[in-house]
């Protein structure tokens, strides 16, 4: 007989463990402490005789960048499947996880995973199959079952960058659009002329004008002198020597020559 499953989650399951105590459960956990009718889901509980040590199911739906993309059940002996961890220890205890079974999961990225497991339950004695739901095995006659969908893959942040709303222009629009403001049509042909066209530009008649004199500048104790005062001190320097008397100058000029 079986019965209709409830709808997906909407996060895929990003890690498992196991519990000794429900109410030891790490943050973002779930615990599966009841079976599906109700009963205990404790996976360590013998048969006979009522045991102090428990074992509880637990996973996490928190979004990271893993998921757990399979899970098995297998014999404690048998060899490990490839690409699988074994779920070892408990989380809150570090206590051996279970006896004569091994829990076995599968982790993979979620950007390159297709398809991972969005939910596991634990059913008791009755005859009840959950649909859309696979069996890994069976533990103390309760079937561990889960739930398999494909992931929803989150957008990254350049592809979240690049969209653009379709009623916000683009810079490039943008510009092109506050064009004709600035462009009209000419009556002639229809040719596109811009208004800036039409304005006349020129240098000012300053910029043409050179100054008669240039103020000397003093730099680092360098005078710096235009062309016109150089040229009228060497005026003056050639003045100066043809006014001097003639006995000035043969006196200047044997000193010179010695």
């Amino acid at each position: 007989m079986s019965v209709v499953s409830e709808q997906i989650p909407t996060e895929p399951i990003s890690a498992v463990g196991v519990l000794s105590s429900p109410s030891k459960a790490p943050d973002d956990y779930f615990v599966v402490a009841q079976t599906t009718d109700g009963s205990d889901a404790d996976l360590w509980k013998d048969g006979l005789f009522k045991s102090k040590v428990t074992r509880y199911l637990c996973f996490s739906r928190k979004p990271g960048p893993d998921v757990v993309e399979d899970v098995k059940l297998t014999d404690i002996k048998d060899a490990l499947p490839e690409g699988f961890v074994a779920v070892q220890e408990t989380l809150d205890t570090n206590e051996a996880a279970m006896r004569k079974r091994r829990l076995c999961v599968k982790i993979s990225p979620r950007a390159v995973a297709h398809t991972a497991v969005f939910d596991i339950r634990v059913l008791g004695k009755s005859k009840f199959h959950l649909l859309n739901y696979t069996c890994m095995g069976e533990i103390n006659n309760m079937g561990i079952w889960y739930r398999k969908g494909e992931v929803p893959h989150l957008p990254s942040s350049q592809e979240r960058f690049s969209r653009v709303p379709s009623d916000v222009p683009s810079d490039i629009e943008r510009r092109t659009s506050s064009r004709p403001e600035c462009e009209r049509q000419s009556s002639s042909g229809g040719s596109t002329v811009a208004a800036m066209d039409d304005v006349p530009f020129g240098i000012a008649q300053r910029f043409y004008d050179t100054p008669k004199e240039m103020q000397q500048v003093n730099l680092m104790g360098i005078t710096i002198k235009s062309l016109a005062e150089i040229e009228e001190e060497v005026s003056r320097g050639r003045n100066a020597r043809l006014q001097l008397p003639p006995l000035a100058r043969n006196a200047k000029q044997t000193v010179s020559g010695l």
